[in-house]
């Protein structure tokens, strides 16, 4: 009998036992995802957000005030390909969608690690 891996969750919480919260499966791929994605990654325009590790995260804080058109949609996607390929390698990009509703663009995420599937969906404030 095989044990499915379990890991803490990001970002931190405690979980009723007073610790911080592990989980496995959709939750713990979802939480590894959402953690690169929303982390801001060394670009041309910032350093990176975290100064022990400059490079990890991804640049979707460069998809701020553009134009959403196509050449926007293919952008958002090569950043998440990227971020996931880097930092989340186990993890396969199925779909991605971006949707922008005012001043928020939302990227809906799909992503599958073997059997496990998770959706992640990304907002950013233009």
């Amino acid at each position: 009998m095989s044990r499915e891996a379990q890991n803490l969750l990001i970002p931190f919480r405690r979980d009723k036992k007073r610790d911080f919260a592990v989980g496995s499966g959709e939750a713990l791929l979802a939480s590894k995802v959402r953690q690169a994605l929303l982390t801001e990654g060394a670009t041309a325009r910032s350093s990176g957000e975290l100064p022990w590790r400059t490079n990890f995260g991804a640049g979707l804080a460069l998809l701020r005030h553009q134009r959403n058109d196509a050449a926007l949609k293919e952008l958002a996607r090569v950043y998440v390909r990227d971020a996931l390929k880097r930092w989340v390698p186990g993890a396969q990009l199925v779909s991605l969608a971006v949707e922008q509703d005012g001043p928020t663009l939302t990227l809906r995420v799909r992503v599958r690690e073997r059997e496990t599937r998770a959706a992640v969906d990304v907002s950013i404030e233009q």
